[in-house]
């Protein structure tokens, strides 16, 4: 059996418990209303009124509950449409990432994570044309840097054991144990 936590259900249980040890055997049966049918109507009739003689009142944790799994599907719908944010690529799924324990850990991971750190973003505050990467000539962006500078390949290959990896596999939910030690060879860490 399920566990519950309305009272009304405690209280039928609890009624069905006593009968059942009064030696009473008990059939539940929907029975859908059917309108013109007198022993329907009437049984409906006498259910609706039943119902009446219980004031009782949703339990708070259960409406609680329910406001929470609401206002969490109305934001996991919302985010489902920011198909051009940067994040969404890593975190499709509104939830909560563990943190490292660790001030400076997280806000660089973040920075990461969001595709915005002082050396790929600067350009703006300063009114400066964005930085291009001198091996490619393109703009650099934590994408670039991270997973698409063909220059960076050895590395990829030294700390991830391929040069193939994804911005998920590496700043994701569970961020790759290695992407700091990454970072750091190339010399792009303190830029975060």
């Amino acid at each position: 059996m399920q566990p519950h936590s309305h009272p009304l259900i405690f209280t039928i249980l609890d009624i069905y418990d006593k009968l059942c040890a009064r030696g009473f055997t008990i059939l539940f049966s929907w029975i859908p209303a059917h309108v013109g049918i007198d022993g329907n109507e009437q049984a409906d009739m006498a259910a609706k009124m039943a119902s009446t003689l219980f004031h009782t009142t949703v339990p708070v944790n259960d409406l609680k509950k329910f406001v929470k799994n609401l206002c969490h599907s109305n934001w996991q719908s919302q985010w489902n449409n920011e198909m051009q944010n940067k994040l969404h690529a890593i975190k499709p799924t509104v939830q909560d990432w563990k943190s490292f324990n660790n001030r400076k850990r997280d806000t660089l991971l973040t920075r990461l994570r969001i595709g915005h750190t002082r050396f790929t973003h600067r350009h703006l505050l300063l009114g400066e044309v964005p930085p291009t990467c001198p091996n490619c000539d393109c703009t650099t962006s934590v994408s670039h840097i991270l997973i698409e500078c063909p220059f960076f390949n050895l590395q990829r290959q030294h700390f991830f054991q391929t040069t193939s990896v994804s911005l998920p596999a590496l700043v994701g939910f569970t961020p790759h144990n290695q992407v700091f030690s990454f970072l750091k060879s190339i010399g792009f860490y303190p830029l975060i």
